[in-house]
């Protein structure tokens, strides 16, 4: 069977495997409830039409965003790309029975360009908003709300004020508080001039602060400007809640706060169930002694979703129950989602969880990049797999007509390297000027500008040496 012949098998191979997994084992994408782990029938998921058109140019990558432990799991699926990559340099050097010794020296130059090439996917996928699924909302008074996010005004955030309002706008929220670390007044400035617009096309901004004492603590409806450095944890909590803002507790599951029962005792209104800024699920039998605990002493539950610009997928939502939302009052839309998070019961409260896998723990991850790769499969819809046949249809075609027509030797790891180095460094230029317009707030700006832009000049230039070598100087010997 010769080779253009044994590709069309393995398109036809790949196609009905795509079919059978998304069919007969498919996975349903629902929201679920995070306390009674039942899927909620009121939400539904939405996924752009440029997603779908693109879909297996993006769909792989995004679903490895979501992944349950994604600072992990990526390495883990950069790594078997390399291995991959590897593989297919040893079945070609065995099937290669002359200048063996010429291809093994081609292949190991080519080594370091796959590995930026393999960073560049990294830090596409943690720091560009690509068009990721979202949340449908047919629910009669449900409103989407944020209680934790930071912008460029946190020494850890990596997105402006103005790119906040545009995310949660496009991620289907209603209302977000901005809890800047040991900053508000620029929330304030914000939401001053958000008032000031009669006609509101933007979700509800209010302001808040992460407050850094014995443990992160988000202080929400500040209405005013205060100081909390140098300030106990006491006398921060009694200073919100007499301005009538509510405090919740951030993360308390990292284990680095005081006991749980400390802050009841301070007078705090709540605690964060979930919080998705790393990996999607914790230690559950924690989980169960922070629901066990607040249901017993009346306090609220929250979803943080500890966004900073950068990171994972939306993937946590909090379902308000806000009757007539439309129709009230700015400040009346405030104070009511305050009064939800002071009230210490869940009745009025949903934290929803994208769910769009089966749960599993920390164990075996270097080879969970297999299972995600199947779990993916098993999620598409019709208008997907479609888009999957359509372009394996076409790149079949055009492998084809390119070996019938064309004598060109183009490389196109060549092409990846100079897309990907281009890239990062544009993304380096971006931050660079970025954090010179916040001089004194994000420090993160400047670190992973210094990262990109030198990571970016060494594969531009490596590549490019290898590339002028290749086809150029040496081509008849490398």
């Amino acid at each position: 069977m010769d080779k253009i012949r044994m590709q069309r098998l393995g398109v036809v191979i790949v196609i009905l495997s795509i079919v059978l997994l998304a069919t007969i084992f498919h996975f349903p994408i629902h929201f679920e409830n995070a306390l009674t782990l039942l899927p909620e029938a009121d939400f539904d998921v939405k996924i752009a039409f440029w997603r779908v058109f693109f879909e297996p140019f993006l769909g792989l990558i995004l679903f490895l965003n979501r992944s349950l432990y994604v600072l992990e799991e990526l390495p883990y699926a950069l790594m078997w790309l390399l291995i991959a990559y590897l593989v297919y340099c040893m079945i070609k050097f065995f099937g290669n029975s002359v200048n063996r010794k010429k291809f093994i020296i081609y292949k190991i130059v080519n080594v370091p360009i796959v590995l930026g090439i393999c960073f560049a996917i990294f830090v596409l996928i943690l720091f560009i908003p690509l068009p990721n699924n979202t949340i449908v909302n047919n629910s009669k008074n449900s409103v989407l709300v944020t209680t934790h996010a930071h912008t460029e005004y946190s020494h850890d955030g990596l997105i402006s004020q103005e790119k906040m309002m545009q995310w949660h706008k496009r991620n289907g929220f209603d209302a977000f508080f901005i809890t800047d670390h040991a900053n508000h007044k620029k929330t304030l400035e914000l939401v001053k001039n958000q008032k000031k617009i009669k006609k509101l096309d933007a979700p509800l901004v209010m302001v808040g602060e992460e407050f850094s004492g014995s443990n992160h603590m988000s202080l929400l409806g500040l209405s005013g400007t205060f100081e909390t450095k140098g300030m106990t944890d006491k006398a921060v909590i009694d200073s919100v809640h007499k301005y009538g803002g509510a405090v919740i507790i951030n993360h308390w599951f990292d284990g680095k706060g005081k006991d749980i029962e400390v802050y009841q005792r301070l007078g705090v209104d709540g605690f964060e169930i979930e919080n998705t800024a790393t990996d999607l699920y914790y230690d559950r039998e924690i989980f169960e002694t922070i629901r066990n605990f607040c249901e017993e002493h009346k306090l609220t539950m929250i979803g943080g979703l500890d966004f900073h610009g950068y990171g994972r997928a939306c993937s946590l939502y909090n379902a308000f129950e806000i009757e007539n939302w439309s129709n009230l009052d700015v400040g009346t839309k405030e104070q009511t989602i305050l009064s939800i998070l002071k009230s210490g019961t869940q009745e009025n409260i949903k934290i929803l969880v994208y769910k769009d896998r089966p749960f599993y723990t920390k164990t075996n991850l270097a080879f969970r990049p297999f299972a995600t790769a199947v779990n993916y499969f098993r999620t598409l819809n019709i208008w997907q797999v479609v888009s999957w046949i359509a372009w394996l249809l076409i790149f079949q075609y055009l492998i084809t007509r390119i070996k019938k027509v064309s004598n060109i030797k183009c490389s196109g790891l060549f092409i990846l390297a100079g897309i990907s180095s281009i890239f990062m460094i544009v993304l380096a230029i971006n931050y660079f000027l970025k954090g010179e317009a916040v001089i004194g707030y994000s420090k993160v700006y400047k670190e992973y500008s210094l990262l990109l832009g030198p990571m970016g000049l060494i594969l531009l230039f490596y590549s490019g040496i290898v590339a002028y070598f290749r086809f150029f100087r040496l081509k008849n010997t490398l």
